[in-house]
This record gives C-alpha cells, sequence and structure tokens, in this order.
C-alpha cells in the first residue's frame, strides 16, 4: 500500500559502524534493499558499512519538502542532535511505510 498524501520520506539509517546515513526516496523498501546491497543501487557510503538498519522515518507530500528537511538534517545537526531525533521518534516499522 502506498501512501498517497505522503510519498515522500526522509529516513535515517543506522550503518553496521555505528554512523548513521540520512536521505529521500518515494519508495523506502526499494531504498533499504539497495542500501543493503539485495538489489542495484544505493550510496556509496553505505556499501562498506553493511548491514544498515532504518531508524528513522518523517514522511513530506512533496519531493521538495522532503530535501529540504534532508537538508536540515545532514547540514545543521550533528551526530548526537540525530541520536536525540531518533530516540524521541515512534519505533520504526517499515510495513507502516510501503
Amino acid at each position: 500500500m502506498r501512501l498517497q498524501s505522503y510519498p515522500y520520506h526522509v529516513y535515517i539509517m543506522k550503518c553496521s559502524d555505528d554512523t548513521l546515513y540520512t536521505g529521500i526516496t518515494n519508495d523506502l523498501e526499494r531504498r533499504l534493499r539497495q542500501h543493503n546491497g539485495e538489489m542495484w543501487g544505493g550510496a556509496r557510503y553505505t556499501r562498506s558499512r553493511r548491514p544498515i538498519e532504518l531508524v528513522y522515518i518523517e514522511k513530506y507530500p512533496t519531493k521538495s519538502e522532503a530535501a529540504k528537511r534532508e537538508y536540515e538534517i545532514k547540514h545543521t545537526l550533528d551526530h548526537q542532535q540525530k541520536v536525540e531525533l531518533i530516540e524521541k521518534a515512534e519505533v520504526v516499522n517499515i510495513d507502516n511505510f510501503c
């Protein structure tokens, strides 16, 4: 089931070396599989840091809004602030977003 009103997602994934990767997508399941090497694609950054675990999701109705939030997370939050954002969020269940 696709979310029609919020098709874009900003996500944070925790890498095996405990670093965090932030991105946007309109297909979370596909993107997670790409980052974990199950499908072609995925970021160069995550290739050497597998397995990757989805730890945070925000939903947005437009790609523009999602991209603005991705930029904000990547460029204004340090690692500890990202960890705090993740800790304050609800538990991530990808089945609720795909």
